[in-house]
C-alpha cells in the first residue's frame, strides 16, 4: 500500500453509497496563503510549490494572495482576518518549526494547529495547515524540496479539492 494520498480522486470501489468527491480545478477560485518567514529557506520553498500547483491546476497570479508574517505564531492572527473577509474559497498556512532544546517549538505546533482548526470551523472555510513540525533540519528539508513531493503541493492540492466539497456541500 502506498503512502500518502493519490493525486486522483475516485470513488470508493465496492459501497452502494452516494459518493461526493472535489477535484483539481482551481479555476474561477480565489486562495490566500500565510506564509511564515522564520525559516524563510525553506518556506519560500512551500510557498513556491503551493502557487505553482495552485497555477498549474487553473489558478491565476490574480487570484492568488501571498501574506507573509514573521513567524508561525502570527499565522493564526492574519489567517483569521482572511477568512473572516469571505473573499477566498480556501486559505493555506505554510511554515516550519523545528524542535530545539526546550518544548517550544511543540507547543508552537500544538496551538497554531488548535487556533487554525478552530478559525476553519468558526468561518466555514478550509483552512489547510501546513506549519510543518520537525524534530531536525534534515526532516525539514525532505517535507519542503522538492517540488511536486513537498508539502506546500500537498497543501495547494488539499485546498483546491476542499473547496468543491464545501461548494458541493452547500
Amino acid at each position: 500500500m502506498a503512502k500518502g494520498i493519490k493525486k486522483e480522486i475516485e470513488k470508493i470501489d465496492g459501497i452502494e453509497a452516494h459518493q461526493i468527491l472535489g477535484h483539481l480545478d482551481a479555476s474561477n477560485m480565489r486562495f490566500g496563503i500565510v506564509v511564515a518567514r522564520f525559516n524563510e529557506e525553506l518556506t519560500n520553498e512551500l510557498c513556491q510549490s503551493a502557487v505553482t500547483c495552485l497555477q498549474k491546476n487553473g489558478a491565476t497570479p490574480q487570484t492568488i494572495d501571498v501574506v507573509r508574517v514573521p513567524g508561525a505564531y502570527e499565522i493564526p492572527v492574519v489567517a483569521g482576518k482572511m477568512a473572516e473577509s469571505g473573499n477566498y474559497a480556501a486559505l493555506i498556512v505554510l511554515g516550519v518549526v523545528v524542535e530545539g532544546e526546550t518544548q517550544h517549538a511543540q507547543m508552537i505546533i500544538d496551538t497554531t494547529g488548535q487556533a487554525i482548526l478552530n478559525l476553519s470551523s468558526q468561518h466555514h472555510i478550509p483552512i489547510i495547515n501546513e506549519i510543518v513540525g520537525v524534530r531536525t533540519w534534515a526532516q525539514a528539508e525532505a517535507r519542503c524540496l522538492g517540488g511536486e513531493n513537498t508539502r506546500g503541493w500537498y497543501a495547494a492540492e488539499a485546498a483546491i479539492e476542499t473547496a468543491h466539497l464545501y461548494r458541493k456541500l452547500g
